[in-house]
């Protein structure tokens, strides 16, 4: 009996050192990290982070995947761009034969016949040629005095000294004055089409460039505008004188007149600019220099003509 009180005893003080030990443990001891290097706190948190990254951009990638591999539905049904013209567009077009290529006269005829416009539209010409305008000697850029006019009433401004501003001003320029003028550009009045110059006055528009140069209003002596023949110069922008150039994308654009000209003015009008355009052609080009040429009027369809000169 005395033995089985003892076992008994020594049971209980074994469970209550037990017990104790559990209650009493230390916890489990703080991560130690380094204070820099590969095992920083800082470096393991950034490696954590990039893990992290990876895995979702792995995620996006398997997504965008699976996606692209879906079947597509169909595409859009768009409709021809005849189409998307409007009624009159599309009656002008139907007397236009698709693919022939029209003489310069009847092209012109034809002209006048599809404008769409209640107004008289302008009659254009677009040309593209077989240069580099990047090319100093194929960079084109003239004028052409249009016999019959291109139907714009043209206002002409002259920059020039006092004697040379009065005979302009004789010859019919509307605006002809001295440092005065330089007063209008400086309030940002630009109400003219054509600016002349004489050589000697033009260091004093430098300032101006940046308001002159975009609107196409800079003298140059290639437009005929920096001259020290200001009466001739006046005249020919009154009688019709037009600048031509060609862009970037090796075209040139020039409006040849009114559709209430009549075919036979516009005629006269397209062959002294082609003819004008010939001479401008450049030694240097290798190939053709007329590529194709189109006439076409304010609005309407545009109809293609015969290379004149290749």
């Amino acid at each position: 009996m005395a033995d089985k009180d003892a076992k008994d005893t020594k049971d209980e003080v074994v469970e209550v050192v037990e017990e104790t030990t559990e209650t009493t443990e230390t916890p489990e001891a703080e991560e130690k990290f380094a204070k820099s290097g590969k095992k920083s706190k800082k470096h393991i948190e950034e490696v954590k982070a990039e893990e992290e990254r990876q895995a979702r951009k792995a995620e996006k990638k398997a997504a965008d995947e699976a996606a692209a591999e879906k079947p597509k539905g169909e595409a859009p049904k768009v409709r021809p761009l005849i189409e998307r013209r409007g009624k009159k567009y599309q009656e002008a077009a139907k007397k236009i034969e698709k693919g022939k290529v029209y003489s310069l006269a009847d092209a012109l005829k034809l002209a006048v016949e599809t404008s769409t416009t209640k107004f008289p539209g302008t009659v254009e010409a677009h040309v593209r040629l077989g240069v580099d305008p990047r090319q100093a000697d194929q960079n084109i850029r003239t004028t052409v005095v249009l016999p019959n006019g291109n139907g714009k009433t043209v206002r002409v401004a002259v920059f020039a000294p006092l004697d040379e501003a009065k005979k302009a001003a004789a010859a019919g320029a509307d605006i002809a004055e001295d440092e005065e003028f330089l007063k209008r550009l400086d309030k940002g009045e630009i109400d003219f089409d054509v600016l002349i110059s004489t050589p000697q006055y033009m260091p004093k528009l430098g300032k101006y460039a940046r308001t002159l140069g975009p609107k196409g209003l800079m003298p140059n002596p290639k437009a005929g505008t920096v001259t020290t023949d200001i009466e001739k110069a006046v005249k020919e922008a009154k009688a019709g004188k037009v600048e031509y150039r060609v862009d970037k994308q090796s075209i040139v654009h020039i409006g040849l007149g009114k559709t209430d000209f009549g075919a036979e003015k516009l005629l006269e009008n397209a062959n002294v600019f082609f003819e004008s355009l010939k001479g401008q052609k450049p030694a240097s080009i290798k190939g053709a220099y007329v590529k194709s040429a189109y006439i076409t009027t304010t609005m309407g369809p545009s109809i293609q003509i015969e290379n004149l000169y290749n």
